[in-house]
């Protein structure tokens, strides 16, 4: 498909069997047709996915407004921050859902689930500010443990 506007920036990694295609657009001329607060920039970014066959296996596109002006923040640097953003989710999430087995919990009443959800994010936080690498081992070695795990939350010396 022949495109009338090229991408203003475009980063392709190949990891994980596949090639990963992001490409991002973005524009200060909608700014006076878009009522939202703080608007600085509307993005579009389409990102395709393909086995290293070179078949496609994912085609999609998002858009999003940003409060950060052109100056701030180039179509690349926007593109790097949604990248980031997909790091912060696969960081924290993917840890509760396989560490924590999340998705299976029982609590559903009540403040329950959001407390629990809560705690699993502090004993994340916790275990990375001490420098653990892997959640999971962390988690493991703490369990066997008590008296590290005490030390960390600060209830003994």
């Amino acid at each position: 498909m022949k495109r009338l506007f090229p991408p203003e920036h475009e980063t392709v990694d190949k990891g994980h069997g596949r090639i990963e295609i992001r490409r991002i657009w973005s524009t200060t001329e909608l700014n006076d047709y878009i009522e939202f607060p703080y608007l600085n920039q509307a993005f579009r970014i389409e990102r395709i996915t393909c086995n290293l066959r070179g078949e496609l296996k994912r085609h999609e596109i998002v858009y999003g407004v940003s409060s950060l002006t052109e100056e701030k923040a180039s179509a690349a640097d926007l593109l790097k921050f949604n990248r980031g953003e997909w790091e912060i989710e696969n960081r924290v999430h993917w840890v509760r859902d396989v560490t924590f087995d999340e998705d299976r919990s029982q609590v559903r009443k009540g403040s329950g689930p959001q407390v629990m959800a809560s705690l699993r994010n502090l004993s994340i936080s916790l275990l990375r500010m001490a420098g653990a690498r892997n959640i999971a081992s962390a988690m493991r070695h703490l369990g066997r443990r008590s008296d590290k795990a005490l030390r960390l939350l600060g209830l003994t010396a």
